[in-house]
């Protein structure tokens, strides 16, 4: 039997981190929660692709100077060392090397480092960058208009179904939905297993298992139709679902490298 083509590896990163009130995240908690940002790395036969940007390298050593008392208040940790230019230089690569990055969503944690790549090719789901633009009210807190500028100056491509990357099902991209208008998860299939990363389609494995909405979902009713959907796909693929701001994901997937 022929083995199916796969990535060969996958980094994932050092993560700030933010400690938030609990009840931010899900309806009805309370107490201290600590979320990372995480980006993770790729490494394909035919080329380099990151899943997500994380926070502002500008931010590194001091918060509050790019996301002001925001940064503060939510107790963003956020050393030099975690920028992530540095963190691909010290795993082998410069940010130049970079020729695909999957943007989530266009929400700030998600966007801070897009700058570092002006030469890749960047995917989003369909409606996301027009949404960001223009969101509804009590949502604008969550996007950086300059970053938004400067990613209408990069080559995007808005996909408006899931999408194969490189047409042999190694990284599949998913859109899914719901927490923003065009948010996506990505598949990658490794030698060794296959990770789902979920980016904000759940931000708790709570809320993933019982198909709980974000208090801050662009559209509730989306989101959990995509959280049941990312649901049923586990349980047919057999896939590892990783939620990219549970800590207790985080303890257990943490930096390193997985093949």
């Amino acid at each position: 039997m022929t083995t199916p083509p796969t990535a060969d590896r996958m980094w994932v990163c050092d993560a700030p981190t933010a400690t938030i009130d609990k009840g931010l995240i899900e309806a009805g908690a309370s107490g201290d929660w600590m979320t990372p940002f995480p980006t993770f790395l790729i490494e394909h036969p035919e080329g380099l692709v990151l899943f997500d940007t994380g926070l502002s390298p500008d931010a590194a050593g001091d918060p509050a100077s790019v996301y002001g008392a925001g940064a503060t208040k939510s107790r963003i940790e956020y050393s030099r060392e975690q920028r992530l230019d540095r963190q691909l230089r010290k795993i082998g690569f410069e940010p130049s090397d970079i020729g695909h990055v999957v943007l989530s969503h266009l929400h700030f944690d998600h966007t801070g480092g897009i700058q570092l790549f002006p030469d890749a090719q960047f995917y989003l789901g369909a409606g996301e960058l027009r949404y960001a633009l223009n969101p509804d009210a009590h949502l604008c807190g969550l996007y950086r208009r300059d970053e938004l500028e400067a990613a209408q100056h990069l080559r995007l491509r808005e996909l408006s179904g899931d999408h194969d990357l490189f047409g042999d099902a190694a990284i599949s991209l998913l859109l899914l939905p719901g927490h923003s208008p065009g948010s996506l998860a990505v598949q990658v299939r490794l030698p060794g297993r296959t990770i789902i990363l979920t980016g904000d389609i759940a931000h708790t494995r709570a809320a993933f298992e019982s198909a709980s909405p974000f208090p801050l979902d662009q559209d509730s009713t989306a989101a959990v139709r995509s959280i049941e959907r990312l649901r049923a796909l586990r349980d047919r693929s057999g896939a590892e679902v990783w939620i990219g701001h549970d800590p207790g994901d985080w303890l257990r997937y943490g930096p390193g490298c997985y093949e």
